[in-house]
This record gives C-alpha cells, structure tokens and sequence, in this order.
C-alpha cells in the first residue's frame, strides 16, 4: 500500500475518522467502505445514516448536513470525485497533476490543497476561480477553510522555516494577513466557527496561539506542556467557541477554555476597597516578580493552562477531537484512528476530570444503524471529468500524461478548466446537494437486522 501524506496510519490499514464543520456528522473511511454517522444521540447510539463499498479512501469531506461529499482513494490520489451519496451518484470528477493532500468545503468554496499549490473551487458550479500557486513547499497538506460564508477565510503554511500563517480571502480573492505565528514550522491549523479567530500551533507543540484572522492580533497563548515537545495532530475550537481542543502523539488530549473578558474588564469589573490582599496583591506581585525574570520565564507565567484533560488507554494514535453541545450538553468527541470514538462531558470546574460516557466501536455493524444497501454505485448528473493542473479539458484518464508533457509542474492554465456534461437536471440535484435540501431518497436506506 502506498503512503500517502506521510501517514502511518493508512500504511497500517487503520480507519479516516473526520466531523464535518458543524459537528453534527462523522465520516469513517475503512478497508473498502466508507460510513457517515449521525452525532445527534452519540451518547447512546451512534446512527449510521449511509455506507457504501468504495475504494480505499484516505480523505473524505461532508459538507455539513447535505448530500454532498468530495473523497480521495488511494487507488487514484490525483483525482476529487464530487459525489451525491442519497442518490448513489457521483456529480463530478476532477484530476490534477500531483497528489491531493486535503479537500476543505464551506457553503461558497471547495479548497483543493497540492503541495505547492492550492484551487480555490467555487462550490456552486466546481469551476476554479483561483489558484495560489508557488506556495512553501507543504508535504503533510496543511490548511483551513473558515465553516462561515462571511468570513471565508484559507488559511496555509507562509514559510518552511518559521510558523508564519497566511490568510486569504476566498471570496474576494486576495491576501488578507500574514501571522508571524511560531518560530518554528506550523504543525496545526483550525479556525474558530465564526472564522474570525484562528489557532496555530508549532511543530514544538508545547505552546498553541490565538489570533484574530482579520487583523492578526493575538488573544490568547496557551501551554500544552513544559517537559516535552509533541506533534500536534489536531485543533479544533468548540461550536460555541468557548473551548479550544487539541490532540498529539500523547495519549493526552487537553481542553482549553477561552475567557474573552479582556484585562480592563477585570480590572474594573473585579477589584474593589476590600481586595487589595487577593486579586490586586496578586497582579502587583506577579508583575514584581516577572519584572526580574527573562522573557521566555515570564511567559510562562502569561500563558494559559489546559481547562480539562482526558488521558487515553495509549500514545501514538493519531486522533481527531471535537466539542460541541448535543441533547443541550457539551461533548467532547475523540474520533480515533484504530477505530474508536469516544464521548466524554465536560467537567463545569476547572481541573475536574473529563468522565467517560461512552466508547463506540467504529469497526463494528451495529444492529440499531440504518444500512444502505449498494450493489454498484452509478455514475449520473454532472459528470466533468475534468484535469486541474495539466491540460484544461483533458480527461482524467489522460491527466497523468498531460501533467507530465507540461513538465509535471503542476503550472498549466486553470482558468478554464473544462466544460461540464450531464443529461437531465444535473445541475438542479447539484445545487440541492449544495443547498442540503435534498429530501432522502425512499429506496437508499433500509434498516438493518
């Protein structure tokens, strides 16, 4: 099996766990199948709401709670299919001239990541309306996408050497700011569901930041941990956008609580006459004391410390976290990729611990999910077949061969990149998929026994 992205993990034939944006939806990709899962009840049960025999995957992308999904096989890593799974249809295919690293969807954009290179797709029609080319060389696909359609931020690695963060505008098409975020080179990336915030952290992995993506100011600096340095695997901000999740190669996943009241707030809203031994006394003393040390200890003494932590049964498994509020109670949902996912509640107390509500096996059919049945998936609507990177319009089949009669470079024109073809009302099961107003389809599910 070839390796893909770097990853050990679809070498060893372990599952793709990824939420969508919203968190309301898991996809889990395994040896020749690929599932989505309903999170409403994950407390109890965790539906499945469709599977279908496919390729080996190894992306996978919902957009939120609609009928459209973009995925990647191993089989053919150079080529995005666009599929309609409530139909069983795939809308569209597109082809590039190197292999595809991360897909990222919003309501307005699909972000298409090379390794030097990024399409900016517009999601109601799939044709490219920019390409960001010449980036900092980016083997491991690294990039955000803003869930908001008013912030419709990109976010990418700005250096190789250093963690600069770039953020761009996908709607209006031009860099927005440059984030001189960590010394060291970016490790993870995610923004906040309103798109003005984004967290960085470095390949160190001790210290994640907060920053407005609007004007890259920093509102917070975070500690992970003083002892080691850790690769960070993901960052994720909760739905409400108090909390900031982030995972490793630790067995530690550690919860961060965003406190937005800003220091004048506490200074006037806090102190009075009769606490000059408590809060004052503190701030007085701290700043007494730092006033002595170097930077980087005084730092120390700045940043904040995880709110809640879970430690797992074992290191080195990469995992994917959310937070969110399900049944009217926050959840923290650890997707694994030895083919767990976890739920724990969140502890109200800081320092509490985070308790276990339930563990499900994501290897396993369970007898209360609803099964699709699929003999062989068909091919209908808007089938493009189109070549991103190499000769414009040239199908897929032949894209490997364009890209390599143009230098392999990944340069040729995208402007246009091909006419679209389809029969029927494509291109109106399109924008229902888009718009996720597709009603489900009476014959795609059945319930398992």
């Amino acid at each position: 099996m070839m390796s893909l992205l770097g990853r050990p993990d679809v070498d060893a034939g372990e599952v793709f766990v990824n939420f969508n944006q919203n968190i309301t939806s898991l996809a889990v990709a395994t040896s020749g199948s690929y599932s989505l899962y309903s999170l409403g009840s994950v407390d109890s049960t965790l539906d499945k709401i469709y599977t279908t025999k496919s390729d080996d995957l190894f992306l996978i992308e919902r957009l939120f709670e609609s009928s459209l999904v973009a995925i990647v096989s191993q089989r053919a890593p150079r080529k995005l299919k666009v599929c309609h799974f409530k139909k069983q249809s795939e809308i569209c295919n597109y082809s590039y001239s190197n292999t595809i690293l991360a897909v990222k969807l919003n309501r307005e954009r699909l972000i298409v990541c090379l390794e030097e290179s990024l399409y900016i797709h517009n999601i109601q029609d799939m044709k490219v309306v920019h390409t960001i080319r010449d980036t900092p060389c980016n083997p491991l696909g690294l990039c955000a996408l803003s869930s908001s359609s008013d912030h419709c931020y990109l976010a990418y690695p700005g250096s190789v050497t250093s963690g600069e963060v770039q953020i761009f505008d996908a709607i209006n098409l031009h860099a927005k700011t440059m984030i001189p975020a960590h010394d060291t080179p970016l490790a993870a990336i995610a923004f906040s569901p309103s798109g003005t915030e984004i967290a960085t952290a470095s390949e160190r992995g001790t210290v994640i930041r907060v920053f407005s993506a609007q004007d890259g100011s920093r509102l917070f600096e975070l500690r992970r941990g003083l002892k080691r340095c850790v690769s960070i695997v993901s960052l994720s901000f909760s739905s409400c956008a108090d909390y900031l999740v982030s995972s490793s190669n630790t067995e530690t996943v550690h919860i961060f609580r965003l406190d937005r009241s800003t220091a004048d707030s506490n200074d006037h809203g806090k102190q009075s006459s009769d606490d000059w031994m408590g809060y004052s006394f503190f701030r007085f003393l701290s700043k007494t004391v730092t006033s002595y040390l170097p930077t980087q200890v005084t730092d120390v003494f700045s940043q904040g410390r995880a709110f809640a932590s879970v430690t797992l049964p074992e290191a080195g498994v990469r995992r994917m976290c959310a937070i969110t509020t399900i049944q009217k109670q926050l959840r923290l949902m650890i997707a694994s990729q030895d083919g767990y996912l976890y739920v724990y509640s969140i502890p109200s107390v800081e320092g509490a611990e985070c308790q276990l509500i339930k563990r499900h096996d994501l290897r396993l059919d369970d007898n209360y999910a609803m099964d699709v049945k699929v003999d062989s998936p068909h091919t209908s609507g808007l089938n493009s077949n189109v070549s991103i990177g190499g000769a414009a319009g040239v199908p897929s089949g032949a894209a490997a061969a364009a890209a390599a009669s143009a230098g392999g470079d990944g340069k040729a024109t995208t402007d246009k990149p091909g006419s679209s073809t389809g029969g029927g009302n494509a291109g109106a099961s399109y924008a229902s998929a888009v718009k996720g107003d597709e009603p489900p389809a009476g014959s795609s599910t059945s319930s398992s026994t």
